[in-house]
């Protein structure tokens, strides 16, 4: 079997069908894998010894909601050698017109995706030949192993393994990084893709410093290069001084996150990077869901405004009545207690 995956990005989309691909090689160990991925989405992929072909593209110039015709000469043009890899069977994991119009592209006789009710762009379904009808009120992450095991028919059990390639360089900045705060860490992430993601830069500094009073742990601010003013604020408002900040590439962040005593982070693709690398987490989630997007680790923990009604199917990038992130830092102190005292243990496998 010559099988063609499309999951596009971002990272935490591409985070959460890694179970997906490694249940899919163990069930068909002998089979042709080729994944498509946006170029800066793809470093997750590189390495991964259940690719056997990654195909990196850069899509951000195909225009958002194009007609399905007009996406699928985009993506011909782009993409005109597609075809020589002679995939039998194609899985879009995404759900887009443009990500449905790659698999056509792809000359795939099989090309399977969800249901019109569980698709982003139900427009895309027209470009498929086969659907799969998943749970619509579950975690992503079993969404996505439903979609593999109806399209391929087959039954996995074992738990989920992320299968993250990781050098000997990855390693090595990670250990750099515990070298300098200790080999007991907090690690926090204050960004986000979306701005009502986002907890109040500030209060994760002072969050740092009770977690240092109260658990004898120094924090690593973790962040990447354009968001360096989250952590000049965050350390700005810590008064201990038991803080650093810092910025891993996402797989030294990997390597960091399996070393960390906890992580605290928004839904942002750290945070997903971090559940996979088996750390301890508590996640702040607000416009989105902790049951759709967060962990299966039933130790993991979310703070989350359960007070209001106007969270239920919100997924707003911009809020005139923002106040599910509006979260106070007891809250959080709390639910890193609780993380802390249910120990490291976890049913995944990074």
């Amino acid at each position: 079997m010559r099988l063609l995956i499309v999951k596009l990005g971002a990272i935490g989309d591409i985070i959460h069908t890694l179970p997906a691909l490694s249940a899919i090689r163990r069930s068909f160990p002998d089979a042709e894998i080729g994944w498509i991925a946006e170029a800066r989405s793809a470093e997750i992929l590189r390495g991964h010894q259940s690719i056997n072909r990654l195909i990196e593209i850069d899509t951000r110039r195909w225009r958002n909601g194009m007609k399905a015709a007009d996406a699928l000469s985009e993506i011909k043009n782009e993409l005109g050698d597609l075809r020589r890899h002679r995939f039998d069977k194609a899985i879009d994991f995404q759900g887009l017109i443009k990500s449905a119009a790659i698999a056509k592209a792809s000359g795939a006789r099989e090309r399977w995706g969800f249901s019109r009710n569980n698709l982003r762009e139900p427009a895309s379904r027209i470009l498929m030949n086969n659907a799969v009808e998943v749970p619509l009120k579950s975690n992503v992450i079993v969404k996505n192993l439903a979609l593999a095991q109806g399209a391929l028919k087959f039954i996995s059990g074992d738990p989920l393994e992320f299968g993250i390639k990781t050098s000997d360089k990855h390693k090595t900045e990670a250990v750099e990084i515990v070298s300098v705060i200790g080999a007991n860490f907090a690690l926090i992430n204050p960004a986000g893709g979306w701005v009502t993601k986002l907890w109040n830069a500030e209060k994760y500094g002072a969050l740092a410093d009770r977690i240092y009073i109260e658990h004898g742990l120094p924090s690593v601010i973790v962040t990447g290069p354009a968001e360096s003013e989250l952590a000049v604020r965050a350390m700005a408002a810590s008064k201990t001084a038991k803080i650093t900040a810092q910025q891993p590439t996402l797989k030294g962040f990997f390597e960091l996150a399996k070393r960390t005593r906890i992580y605290i982070g928004g839904d942002t693709g750290p945070t997903h990077l971090a559940i996979a690398a088996g750390a301890p987490v508590v996640g702040l989630f607000g416009p989105t869901e902790w049951w759709r997007n967060g962990s299966l680790n039933p130790l993991d923990v979310c703070v989350e405004r359960l007070d209001i009604g106007c969270r239920i199917g919100c997924h707003r990038r911009e809020c005139s009545n923002w106040i599910c992130m509006d979260i106070e830092i007891e809250s959080v102190v709390e639910a890193i207690s609780v993380r802390l005292e249910a120990g490291n243990r976890s049913p995944l496998k990074c």
